[in-house]
């Protein structure tokens, strides 16, 4: 046996997404990391060992321009062009690459770390190091840092470090949560097993093992949903275990799923009710997929009433979007839904007051176990949103090692710093606008080859959509609207009506308050354009959610290319999940109104009155997302082949040393890492592919970066010579697809 002592700035502990993006945080922003994962691969429940996909603030198409950036934006737009058939090898591996592509970060898999070494009282513990045991190896490791991350998960660290935390559901009185029970118990969410099945093309017979379940001897053939063709995560209701001990019971929950998992393959074979003959059983997992332990208890507490407010902290550092997702204790057995669901109007912010130990002073967590009640963890358990989460407390740990301060002294002295942070990072942040000084392209005055100014989808196909419900168009109003036409056929003589509502908060794509309303009158006749006395000028920028109320007699036309900043809508209360599978409570807003995978085909429409909503002036206005606008510079639509560029110009000479630019990869597209769906495109057909810097040097442009084949939002160019020049310039050359260039921020740095 080896005993070693590996010393850095920061340890992690846990290596699934919430450790993987702490790790990345951190070792980008200069300090060195040892990344200690207990299993041989990373990913933690999205690995190929468990198989879980990777949800998060969209919610599987739930909510809008709400798909996370940073470093789990990086993980999830690298997957779609590397494995778009969601193969969950591939995605071990571009999850393994992102962390081996940071020299700062020291990998440790195999490794369990199972000793902790604290000191001081009760209030105010210290951890001095973490020991663990690299498994097939003998090494005996002993990790020694300023700064700790939990993100196991099961909170084994902090529980040994002698941090305060919680197990179970609190009583509805603590913090006033509706959805909590009465009185406070030990009851957690379940555990999961997966399984994978093939079509072989040949009949396959299947005997299945003595200790499988004959589950038509209990309920789960009457209240969940069990279909021949699906496998994967079609079955994360196969859940056990929310009344026992998920981890000193994790060996009985294991038994008892996969009992229930060959019970439910024999039922699908061998029960004659299903078309199955030519299936096998591919894969079966090993490792039950946890959802709920140990939370930590950090200075601020989440709860439901955060989440459903949607409320703004002033050290909000990441946001969520799932549903308050919780299920019935008794799992798959249970009578009651399989989960039950409450869902915010729009995206949600958690604060970094969760994201450390209340009496641990040198101890962040990130992912299931941070600082939130059990109803809030609900939804900030799901995967993307830890991941966003550890990319923040790995910020805050990098910085708090820069700094040799505390996470708690971070936030009372250094909490602007610690946003702004994340924010030249990517990080997922809604609503916080850059005011970094050092940003030299704050200073300068923008203008470009082209910009869209008309804003309306006029190119379509045949598809039209029947008035048999009301739907809606979302589009941003900057200055102001004078006038909206729509393209319609009208199978007879009527009157169509339609609303103009605002969203009320500018991350909400919803609507909220009434603000106008007209109607016009028609005559039966096809592609007709129909114009609507919409006048608008909100006091400041925002988007108008426009319905249009359902009538027999009218179809209206899909276009057949996308318009960023412009959604589509579809009110419906039918339920898109059966209701003994999910409860998702269909009076909810954002129930009702569904894009329906239609949202790359927006309603024909032209709005009145030009839009300033695309301006060049948008890269540096402060927001790298929508935000009550789209947020970005747009030119007109060019044909293939023909360059646009977006100028910064400061009027005297500057010393220019590094670029970042930020392009649109459409944080609308819901991505997943496995098998959900699949776009049709590989690469965001919004994003610049390739593009030149340039710089006016000598009274010329200087070409100073070319780069081909991009498929990245975030590039950052670190100039190998730092050049003087009174303007810059970006050049499009092409796109993956669009035949708009977009450039959501650009960023210049000095020497």
């Amino acid at each position: 046996m080896r005993n070693e002592t590996v010393r850095t700035d920061i340890t992690v502990i846990g290596g699934g997404l919430a450790g993987v993006c702490a790790a990345i945080a951190a070792a980008r922003l200069g300090q060195t990391v040892a990344l200690v994962q207990n299993r041989p691969v990373l990913g933690g429940n999205s690995s190929s060992e468990v198989r879980v996909w990777v949800c998060g603030a969209t919610a599987h198409g739930t909510h809008r321009y709400a798909r996370e950036t940073g470093i789990m934006g990086e993980l999830f737009v690298e997957n779609q062009y590397r494995n778009p058939d969601g193969n969950p090898y591939m995605w071990d591996l571009v999850v393994l690459e992102a962390v081996k592509a940071e020299a700062n970060i020291r990998l440790f898999l195999n490794t369990d770390v199972h000793e902790v070494e604290a000191d001081g009282d009760e209030l105010n513990r210290t951890i001095r190091s973490v020991t663990g045991w690299m498994m097939g190896s003998e090494r005996r490791l002993r990790f020694e840092s300023q700064v700790y991350l939990d993100c196991t998960g099961d909170g084994l660290v902090g529980f040994m470090a002698g941090a305060k935390y919680r197990i179970g559901r609190e009583a509805r009185h603590e913090y006033n949560e509706e959805w909590a029970p009465e009185t406070a118990d030990d009851i957690t969410l379940g555990s999961t097993l997966l399984f994978y099945t093939k079509d072989v093309g040949h009949p396959v017979c299947y005997v299945p093992p003595s200790f499988a379940k004959d589950i038509t001897q209990t309920t789960i053939p009457v209240k969940r949903v069990i279909r021949s063709g699906d496998s994967g995560c079609h079955y994360w209701w196969i859940e056990w275990g929310g009344e026992l001990d998920t981890v000193h019971d994790n060996e009985r929950i294991r038994d008892e799923l996969w009992a229930v998992i060959y019970g439910i393959w024999d039922y699908i074979k061998n029960s004659g009710k299903f078309d199955s003959a030519n299936m096998t059983l591919e894969w079966v997992g090993a490792l039950p997929g946890k959802r709920e332990y140990r939370r930590f208890i950090g200075d601020y507490v989440l709860n439901q009433n955060d989440i459903l407010a949607q409320r703004e902290f002033e050290d909000g550092v990441a946001f969520g979007g799932w549903s308050i997702d919780l299920h019935p204790p008794q799992g798959m057995y249970s009578t009651e839904s399989g989960s039950k669901h409450l869902h915010a109007d729009g995206i949600y912010h958690v604060p970094f007051r969760s994201l450390y130990s209340v009496n641990v002073n040198n101890m962040l967590m990130a992912g299931r176990d941070i600082s939130a009640s059990h109803v809030a963890f609900g939804t900030t358990r799901v995967m993307a949103t830890c991941a966003v989460i550890g990319e923040a407390a790995g910020t805050g740990a990098a910085l708090c090692a820069a700094k040799g301060v505390t996470p708690r002294e971070l936030y009372a002295s250094h909490n602007d710093e610690l946003r702004q942070t994340l924010l030249r990072q990517d990080a997922s942040i809604i609503g916080l606008r850059n005011a970094d000084s050092l940003d030299l392209a704050r200073q300068a005055s923008t203008s470009a080859s082209s910009t869209l100014v008309r804003l309306g989808v006029e190119s379509h196909g045949d598809e039209r959509c029947p008035l048999a419900r009301d739907v809606a168009l979302l589009f941003p109003v900057e200055p102001r609207l004078d006038g909206l036409e729509l393209l319609l056929d009208a199978d007879a003589a009527t009157t169509i009506e339609v609303e103009l509502w605002d969203t009320g908060r500018k991350e909400n794509y919803l609507p909220h308050k009434l603000v106008a309303s007209s109607t016009a009158s028609v005559q039966p006749g096809r592609g007709q354009w129909v114009r609507f006395d919409l006048a608008w000028t909100p006091d400041e920028p925002q988007n108008a959610f426009v319905i249009v109320k359902a009538n027999v007699s009218v179809q209206l036309y899909h276009a057949n290319e996308p318009l960023t900043g412009v959604l589509i809508f579809f009110n419906s209360l039918e339920p898109h999940t059966p209701s003994n599978l999910e409860n998702h409570g269909h009076g909810q807003p954002v129930i009702q109104w569904r894009m329906q995978r239609k949202t790359r085909q927006p309603f024909c429409f032209r709005a009145h009155g030009d839009t300033s909503a695309y301006a060049p002036d948008k890269v540096r206005d402060g927001y790298r997302r929508p935000y009550g606008g789209p947020q970005q510079w747009m030119s007109e639509p060019a044909p293939a082949g023909q360059e646009q560029w977006l100028q910064l110009d400061w009027g005297r000479t500057t010393r220019i040393a590094e670029l970042h630019l930020i392009f649109n990869d459409d944080v609308n597209e819901d991505l997943i890492n496995l098998h959900h769906h699949r776009t049709p495109f590989v690469t965001m057909p919004e994003l610049v592919r390739d593009y030149r810097i340039e710089a006016w040097t000598g009274g010329q442009w200087q070409t100073l970066e070319r780069i081909t084949d991009n498929r990245k939002r975030n590039r950052v160019h670190r100039l190998s010579e730092p050049v003087s020049s009174e303007r810059v310039r970006v050049v499009v050359e092409a796109t993956n697809g669009s035949r708009y260039a977009e450039i959501v921020e650009v960023r210049v740095y000095g020497e």
